[in-house]
């Protein structure tokens, strides 16, 4: 296949660092620092787009759907970091947000020849998954043109499932095919062709609001506290009696035993003290408000 890489904004030079190689070590770094400082723009400019993802995750979410990126290179690395970060932050399912690289497991400490291009493996990995119409696919390929992700996402489509595409180019065939485009154009690298660096950022912060707002709208925050973090290590047994503090303003005693009474479940410890209830009645309040904190006490006739 004849590819014109000429034409991808993400492939073309950077004026602002032509000379880049000439700089000084503290010159050459504010020019980075001066093109990074674009990334968040471009990415304001597509949180329409992203509202619309984040409304169909969460749908997807309710009726027992899962959110899975496909991607390949360091896109394909983004979504996995992501997808892995979801569990202990937000106590979901490990198979709620799951990511795929082309090439596999090796393919996130390694390339893999030739991995992106086989489309084949894009549809079978999803196979793999069960992947079916009740999901989310997010492709990921700051170029928009990866046919492993290309083929995932056609895929995806024929089984009624929601797509989106994630890319750094406009008019590229990845937005074509899917039905939400997120295009953040975060213009050439400084460091030509080097997507791993503005793209990436790019990719990274939209996939941080992809799972942080679905997680919100799915009940997994009270305030801006994480409520559902799972205490897998000393830090986050404090965090929890933290959260569980500032929450209800009690004190750190009292934080500790209702964690000890709930079996270390932040919601239904932060619900006991405001309540004054006991873990059964506190636990049997929140699933009869699908987890959400505010709306069970609200319910219940407390603030």
């Amino acid at each position: 296949m004849n590819i014109d890489l000429s034409r991808l904004t993400t492939e073309g030079r950077n004026p602002a660092s032509a000379d880049i190689d000439m700089l000084s070590t503290e010159e050459m770094l504010r020019v980075i620092n001066t093109e990074d400082q674009k990334v968040a723009l471009a990415v304001e400019k597509t949180i329409p787009a992203i509202t619309q993802a984040v409304d169909a995750i969460v749908s997807a979410f309710r009726r027992g759907g899962r959110l899975i990126y496909s991607g390949a290179g360091t896109s394909g690395r983004l979504g996995i970091l992501d997808a892995s970060e979801c569990p202990p932050t937000y106590g979901t399912p490990r198979e709620q947000v799951v990511g795929l690289i082309a090439g596999g497991h090796r393919a996130i400490l390694q390339a893999v020849e030739n991995a992106e291009d086989n489309r084949a493996q894009g549809v079978d990995d999803l196979k793999a998954l069960n992947f079916n119409e009740n999901d989310v696919l997010v492709g990921i390929a700051a170029s928009g043109r990866t046919p492993y992700v290309i083929a995932a996402l056609e895929y995806a489509n024929s089984l009624g499932a929601t797509t989106v595409a994630l890319t750094c180019n406009e008019g590229s065939e990845m937005a074509q095919v899917a039905k939400i485009a997120i295009v953040p154009v975060v213009g050439p690298e400084v460091v030509t062709g080097s997507s791993r660096m503005k793209a990436g950022t790019a990719q990274k912060l939209v996939l941080n609001m992809l799972t942080t707002g679905a997680m919100i709208r799915s009940g997994k925050v009270y305030g801006n506290l994480m409520v559902d973090v799972e205490a897998t290590n000393q830090k986050l047994v404090q965090r929890q009696i933290n959260i569980v503090m500032q929450a209800t303003d009690c004190d750190k005693q009292t934080a500790a035993q209702a964690l000890e009474a709930c079996k270390g479940h932040c919601k239904t410890a932060i619900v006991m003290v405001l309540g004054q209830l006991s873990a059964t009645q506190a636990a049997q309040l929140l699933q009869d408000n699908g987890g959400f904190i505010r709306q069970a006490l609200n319910n219940a006739g407390m603030k």
